[in-house]
């Protein structure tokens, strides 16, 4: 059996070891396990493939694994980061309990995105031959599906020079993501029995001015300057409430919206264009959270080095979902995403491609050995 064969057998075996450890994060999904379990047999493996492992748990039951390969020194750090925890099974059946065929595994966490944390072990393992001048630091985090607090803890504790956030991304080279704001209006108004025209006033009617504001500005939004990778951003109305009951006018309304954002936007403008809409209505907004967009320019050493890794001419592009590559990039770390094929991420059919994992292994070596010296 030859070596690439041989490595190819471990990788697919991680895949299903780690695709049977339920990960769902308790935070989707109440009686989810969390990262405590596999967190644990991250640490184990990692350790047995000669790194140093620290345990970052900011949260009691949420912790993140750590994995540090130190360099002979002189040499530049790359960091490599994957998440431990997926969404909940959703319909599908056996989820925990992964089967390949024709070259695919599937099941949850599979393609998002535990095929990408065996690719990164598997990394850190073959590293040791390489004999690097800097660190190659393993980052296997918790909490991405929610609030990304293993992503945060982490960079509040260690730094690297690169990053390469390893979701899937079909050997694609993806330089940029979307942000998002999440907004909430409300409308005020005055309680009264549903006869009292004369003194009632209805909060709910107020708001349907300002959602109708809302679809006229995710259309100007869409016919406006785009960015080169991304496109445009866009805002719509997430969830609405109000009201007690029929026969009386609402004092209250709300509207959560959400703001999907390109570089150059961000919370406080997205909180202007709805401020600006909302005028002199009987309404106040306010930001509930934000999360910023990404970028790292095609010239930058990284993404030469990448690329180059990636066989010289990887297909660049940028993505509209958010990922934990924005919050590298805010810590000063430039970082890019590279991943392997697959489908079905939080559906009820999931798999990735053993292949696409490999060559995803290799590329991480390749760009590793670049970077690091």
């Amino acid at each position: 059996m030859s070596s690439a064969l041989h490595a190819l057998d471990d990788l697919e075996q991680l895949i299903f070891e780690l695709v049977a450890i339920e990960s769902v994060n308790p935070d989707l999904i109440p009686l989810g396990s969390g990262e405590t379990k596999i967190s644990r047999f991250v640490e184990l493996w990692l350790a047995a493939a000669g790194l140093e492992v620290e345990v970052v748990e900011p949260v009691a039951g949420r912790p993140s694994v750590v994995g540090t390969l130190r360099g002979s020194g002189g040499g530049r750090s790359l960091m490599l980061n994957a998440h431990m925890d997926t969404v909940g099974a959703g319909g599908m059946v056996d989820a925990f309990s992964p089967v390949v065929r024709d070259g695919r595994v599937y099941g949850r966490g599979a393609y998002d995105m535990k095929a990408s944390l065996a690719a990164i072990m598997i990394t850190a393992r073959e590293a040791n031959k390489l004999r690097l001048k800097g660190d190659l630091i393993i980052t296997a985090v918790a909490d991405e599906e929610v609030a990304s607090i293993g992503t945060s803890a982490v960079l509040g504790k260690f730094r690297a020079d690169f990053g390469i956030v390893t979701e899937p991304t079909e050997l694609r080279l993806c330089l940029a993501h979307k942000g998002f704001v999440w907004l909430e209006v409300e409308t005020k108004g005055v309680a009264a029995h549903g006869s009292r025209a004369d003194l009632g006033v209805d909060a709910i009617a107020h708001m349907g001015r300002i959602l109708t504001g809302v679809l006229e500005l995710d259309r100007r939004l869409r016919s406006g300057s785009r960015h080169g990778l991304l496109g445009t951003g866009s805002i719509h109305a997430s969830l609405i409430e109000g009201g007690q009951e029929m026969s009386t006018y609402p004092a209250r309304c709300v509207a959560k919206l959400e703001r999907r954002t390109v570089p150059g936007e961000n919370g406080a403008s997205s909180l202007r264009e709805i401020l600006e809409l909302i005028g002199d209505e009987r309404a106040t907004a306010r930001v509930l959270l934000e999360r910023p967009p990404s970028e790292v320019d095609a010239d930058h050493p990284l993404t030469h080095a990448v690329a180059q890794a990636a066989g010289g001419d990887p297909l660049l592009i940028g993505v509209a979902y958010w990922m934990d590559m924005a919050l590298l990039n805010a810590a000063g770390i430039p970082t890019v995403a590279y991943g392997p094929e697959g489908e079905g991420e939080h559906a009820d059919v999931e798999w990735v491609d053993v292949a696409s994992v490999e060559r995803c292994v290799q590329v991480y070596l390749r760009a590793a050995k670049l970077l690091c010296g």
